[in-house]
């Protein structure tokens, strides 16, 4: 049997040393790294993340083609998107960069977004957060970067009693002030950004015409303006810099929203909004407005409220007639055939993924819709099959690998499951279930040699971070014990 054979993950890899800067003494790439996947794990674990896979799919593709201009130093990124009506953004250590859905549905162009996630790529690869820890090297660092984590977590959910906790466990307002981004580093994520926007082929005036149109519709109050720019306040001085900078650089030719961003707006007004019928209404309105009416996000948004309405006769019309328009938009297969699946015509739902699947082979949210329907007609070998080709060729999400496990489960394929969790565990930053998980995989009879190898291997990569991290904590305990003596 096959197993996922998927490359270390980010918590059992060893990159190539470097000279560092005067920040790493503090704050290592290593222990942002840890950070980093520990908020970005509770923050799933609360339920606060949309794991939809096309909107997962759309923020990743488009933070990656930015993240690509961004750095040579190998710094990885992973962007997620936070079910959330306030218009925030936000970069945690390590390259984890979230964005709430409602800063997403307050743009008015994809270069827009763009322009969000390029300042707060720039904070990551200037290492704000790395160097405002450093600025204060009296404070321990495990203080620090636990208040940390928890400030930035009760940001990124609203949770007021997680950043009161933090800041008490820290000593108040003194720590806080030490990790707020400076107004120097606003400045220098602009700057940085914008030349990303440029790069990346968006326009650089966007960043800048997005922030003071946030600033000029909420007014001078602080209580009013939305969370965004309270985090990253906007002055007149830094609006007319950001644009004299953009000013001096090419826009691209051409510049035009991709459907992808016409399509991931009317997933998140439908899937966000507290009343299904307020979306409708306003989907209804767009595709009466003649200067709306060609827009594919209105249509599309209709489409999927049918299909959630268990409306499947009107959706498959829909669905039909948009991928008459474009038969080179995946989504569109996808709801038809999940159209089809409502109907109960369960051979033309499958000849729909199936040629969907020849036409855009390792699509990732087409594999998983058409692997999530085969587990539900009673296929699982089938689903481990196509999820196992998707996943060793592309960066799996969490909830993808743990769809494989219970696929692999489903199959009778015992030991691949467990070996599936580990990874699961590992992306969650959990080592120590992700060894033990991998125990269970190599205690169940019938292991091929492939298997006992790839088993093996792994552990024994785990079980080595896991020692050097005991052993960095020693040394940070004894640093801190030796700071407390007279």
């Amino acid at each position: 049997m096959a197993g996922l054979v998927a490359g270390p993950a980010p918590a059992a890899t060893e990159d190539l040393p470097d000279m560092g800067s005067p920040s790493d003494t503090v704050l290592s790439r290593d222990r942002e790294m840890q950070i980093g996947r520990a908020i970005y794990a509770s923050l799933r674990d609360t339920g606060h993340l949309i794991t939809d896979p096309e909107t997962q799919e759309y923020i990743q593709d488009i933070g990656q083609k930015l993240a690509a201009h961004a750095t040579d130093t190998g710094q990885k990124f992973r962007f997620f998107v936070v079910d959330d009506p306030a218009i925030n953004a936000f970069a945690l250590p390590g390259g984890f960069i979230g964005v709430h859905s409602g800063l997403i549905l307050a743009t008015a162009s994809e270069s827009e977004l763009a322009g969000v996630l390029a300042h707060e790529i720039s904070h990551v690869t200037q290492r704000h957060i790395s160097r405002a820890i450093y600025a204060n090297q009296r404070a321990s660092i495990l203080t620090m970067a636990a208040m940390l984590g928890a400030i930035l977590l009760g940001a990124a959910t609203g949770s007021g009693d997680a950043i009161q906790g933090a800041v008490v466990a820290a000593q108040g307002a003194a720590a806080q002030q030490q990790i707020n981004f400076t107004r120097s580093n606003e400045y220098e994520a602009d700057r940085v950004g914008i030349g990303l926007l440029a790069s990346a082929g968006f326009d650089p005036a966007a960043m800048s015409s997005f922030f003071e149109t946030l600033a000029r519709q909420t007014g001078p109050l602080a209580s009013q303006a939305p969370e965004f720019l309270r985090t990253h306040p906007v002055t007149v001085n830094r609006v007319a810099e950001s644009r004299a900078r953009s000013a001096q650089l090419a826009r691209p030719e051409g510049i035009v929203d991709t459907a992808g961003y016409s399509l991931t707006r009317a997933r998140l007004r439908l899937l966000t909004s507290p009343d299904q019928e307020v979306a409708i209404a306003r989907f209804r309105a767009e595709l009466a407005d003649p200067a709306h009416a060609a827009e594919i996000g209105a249509a599309y948004g209709m489409a999927l409220a049918q299909l959630q309405r268990g409306e499947f006769r009107d959706a498959r019309e829909r669905f039909s007639e948009l991928l008459q328009s474009s038969t080179s938009t995946i989504p569109f297969y996808t709801g038809l055939a999940q159209a089809e699946m409502g109907l109960g015509r369960t051979a033309e739902a499958f000849q729909t993924y199936e040629h969907a699947m020849r036409l855009f082979p390792r699509n990732v949210p087409l594999t998983v819709h058409y692997a999530e329907a085969l587990m539900q007609h009673d296929r699982p070998k089938e689903a481990h099959r196509v999820l196992l080709d998707l996943l060793n060729a592309v960066p799996p999400t969490p909830e993808q690998v743990r769809l494989i496990a219970l696929a692999a489960s489903a199959a009778g394929d015992t030991a691949d499951a467990h070996y599936y969790m580990a990874e699961y565990h590992l992306m969650s930053g959990d080592l120590k279930l992700a060894a033990d998980e991998l125990r269970i995989a190599m205690g169940i009879p019938g292991l091929d040699n492939v298997q006992r190898a790839r088993f093996n291997s792994r552990l024994a990569e785990i079980q080595e971070v896991l020692d050097r991290l005991q052993a960095e904590r020693r040394r940070d305990v004894s640093a801190s014990n030796a700071g407390k003596r007279p």
